[in-house]
């Protein structure tokens, strides 16, 4: 009889104490995306969610990415975005500057504490910079402070100082579950949990929505068929290989020599999983953010500039799903080249006397690979990208006055990065269930 290895997920101490970790500790975050900000009129908040136009569909993204704590203006409501934003800037920063990059190649165990110690430390000015931004955009959308005492002078300093530190701490406490998540519970996947948690308990709310609107009750069919269609395209993606033939010298085995082995090195077409959608959504906010800093400025030309990024980055209009679409193309070529250096498979094959048929070993072994890669890369980047810029296109051709574009973005950027978080945990569960010795095997 042929039983399955997730029969035993639940008989394994190990797996069974890791899953309750995990399923704690986003318990717990999700806890946490109810504590309010203090000082902060939560009542205009939630009137932000129904603002119509570019600065409605700028909130909406905002708060399907913190999971709705943005509409109650939670300490939560910035998410783990500080640090992905911080963690992006530090890996722009090692091809540019060659010492970096020789720390990193010279001692990758060395090299990556000290990529995570100055992502943690850069995450805390980000997230001060991040906290100001956003209560200034909610600000400037409703012509009144969402903070009764918000300023950085005179008797308001120190509300507002509670206010931003309140913040940035609920950010570094995001940041402190999803490492104790991939440390104690489902390995390497805490931040992407603490993402995956946060849109997925919008979705509910936002099918809720769709229904309780009679006059558009039909959308439901498009959404689920949206649905489908994603899943079976997110899944057929990232199944998607390109076998390398590799030949492996033969082995001695007494007198005997045995004969060449002929094995293959396959390559992913979509090695980057879903993480430059993320990097993507990150780097886009930025900018906003930092034109909030300039809404109220005495040069007329600054706060025009200011308010026209405001409105091309809040998804109205064609130019953002555009430049949506090239950053995750551009950011899926980027993470691949540095996920599959590190691979170094030139040195690696080798060290096992391993070789490409007509391909000499070594560093032309790794330059041919990376040619490989970067070819079949490039139709799941422009998968990824079309996945993320779907919604925006989408909402440009429905009804006018029906604000769901939210639903949209749940049904294909959010549910690729829910498909592929549950499928990379559901790797890394089978992956810890067959080193545990529960395999998919003839059981007599």
């Amino acid at each position: 009889m042929r039983r399955s290895a997730w029969r035993y997920l639940w008989k394994s101490k190990d797996i069974r104490r890791k899953l309750l970790i995990s399923f704690a500790l986003l318990a717990i975050y999700r806890l946490a995306a109810n504590i309010p900000v203090p000082g902060i009129d939560r009542e205009l908040v939630a009137q932000l969610t129904q603002t119509g136009g570019a600065a409605g569909g700028l909130i909406n993204m905002l708060d399907m990415l913190s999971g709705g704590a943005v509409s109650n203006f939670s300490i939560l409501a910035m998410g783990v975005y500080p640090y992905i934003t911080a963690q992006i800037i530090l890996q722009l920063l090692i091809p540019i500057i060659p010492a970096l990059e020789r720390r990193m190649n010279e001692n990758p165990t060395e090299g990556r504490k000290w990529m995570e110690k100055w992502t943690i430390i850069l995450t805390v000015p980000m997230a001060a910079l991040s906290a100001v931004g956003q209560i200034n955009i909610f600000n400037a959308i409703l012509g009144q402070s969402v903070a009764a005492q918000f300023g950085f002078a005179g008797d308001v300093l120190i509300p507002t100082l509670a206010t931003v530190i309140t913040m940035i701490a609920g950010t570094m406490f995001g940041v402190w579950l999803g490492e104790l998540i991939s440390e104690f519970g489902i390995r390497g996947q805490g931040l992407s949990l603490i993402i995956f948690a946060g849109i997925v308990s919008n979705i509910p709310q936002n099918l809720y929505q769709l229904l309780s609107d009679q006059s558009y009750w039909w959308m439901i069919f498009i959404v689920v068929a949206l649905l489908i269609v994603t899943i079976f395209a997110v899944v057929y993606v990232q199944q998607g290989r390109r076998h390398v033939p590799v030949m492996f010298p033969g082995r001695r085995v007494g007198a005997r020599m045995s004969m060449p082995v002929k094995s293959s090195v396959p390559l992913m077409v979509n090695m980057a999983g879903m993480i430059p959608i993320i990097f993507a959504q990150s780097i886009m906010t930025f900018p906003t953010i930092i034109a909030s800093f300039f809404n109220n400025a005495e040069a007329n030309w600054l706060r025009n500039f200011a308010n026209w990024i405001q409105t091309v980055l809040s998804g109205e209009g064609v130019i953002y799903p555009l430049l949506f679409f090239f950053m995750v193309v551009i950011f899926t070529f980027f993470y691949t080249d540095i996920l599959f250096a590190q691979q170094n498979y030139g040195d690696n094959l080798k060290k096992q006397g391993a070789q490409i048929p007509g391909i000499a070993r070594g560093a032309q072994t790794q330059r041919y690979l990376t040619k490989v890669q970067r070819r079949i890369t490039l139709p799941g980047a422009i998968f990824l990208g079309i996945v993320a810029a779907m919604p925006y296109f989408l909402g440009l051709f429905l009804p006018q006055g029906m604000q769901q574009t939210n639903i949209f973005l749940v049904s294909s950027t959010g549910l690729l990065i829910v498909v592929g978080v549950v499928r990379d945990t559901f790797q890394i569960i089978e992956t810890d269930l067959k080193m545990h010795g529960y395999d998919d095997r003839l059981i007599s």
